[in-house]
């Protein structure tokens, strides 16, 4: 299926690992085009190489707002245009939340929530100034549905993102902008590394899936593809769970 993206103009953010740069290297194969924001240099030059040089790395500090906004600055400098945002940087400190400082919170609130909407309202504005509209994606978690004990912090944010995400899509859509939300489960990624290197833990932790297992980072790339395509002008709003069955059960 032709999903009309080639060159279509992206910005995604923690694009170099994860999920992430699952997402990157997808709309790179699919035609398109893109910034992706990276950490550090080491990780820039592996992200590009990932995604056959068609996604820009730009180092970005996600909890610097005057950065995150750049970004749709720098695709316009070097791609003259932008069509999509993929909102996916995030972080997920855990610990009890009785003992956690609570600068752990403002600092996930920066990242997971702020980010994503300082992005999306610059994003927003190109497009409304281009006249074409655009589709902006937020990458949440089955922690946007799910509170999870010792993720307080993380399980408020993504909460949080998604009702930023129906918000901004019905105040945007008279400006053909899309917004909506992908909510991953268990991706077999960095993230997952402590569970996956100990037999027993991944052993509980997969008792939890339906399907017995966790997703490859790449099952996420064609759900991105089609939410970021012309073939989904029709969907915004909407909340999009991949998850291996998991939140069905809860």
């Amino acid at each position: 299926m032709d999903l009309q993206l080639t060159d279509t103009v992206a910005v995604v953010t923690g694009a170099s690992r994860g999920l992430g740069r699952a997402a990157a290297e997808a709309l790179a194969a699919e035609g398109a085009v893109g910034v992706g924001a990276a950490p550090s240099p080491g990780a820039q030059e592996e992200q590009a190489a990932g995604a056959g040089g068609r996604i820009h790395p730009v180092r970005c500090d996600m909890r610097d707002a005057a950065a995150v906004a750049g970004l749709t600055e720098a695709a316009l400098e070097r791609f003259g245009r932008l069509d999509c945002v993929v909102n996916n940087a995030g972080i997920a400190p855990a610990g009890a939340f009785l003992d956690q400082d609570l600068e752990v919170l403002a600092t996930v609130v920066a990242v997971n929530v702020t980010a994503p909407a300082v992005l999306s309202q610059a994003a927003a504005r190109c497009f409304v100034a281009s006249g074409r509209g655009g589709s902006i994606l937020n990458i949440g978690s089955t922690s946007s549905l799910k509170g999870k004990p010792l993720l307080a912090a993380y399980s408020a944010s993504k909460g949080a993102l998604a009702r930023l995400t129906e918000a901004l899509a019905a105040e945007w859509a008279r400006h053909g902008i899309r917004v909506n939300m992908v909510a991953p489960g268990a991706f077999a990624t960095e993230a997952q590394a402590q569970v996956l290197a100990d037999e027993k833990m991944l052993a509980a932790r997969l008792r939890k899936i339906p399907l017995r297992r966790m997703g490859e980072p790449a099952e996420l790339g064609p759900l991105v593809c089609y939410l970021a395509s012309p073939l989904a002008a029709f969907v915004t709003g909407s909340c999009f769970v991949i998850d291996g069955g998991e939140v069905s059960k809860l």
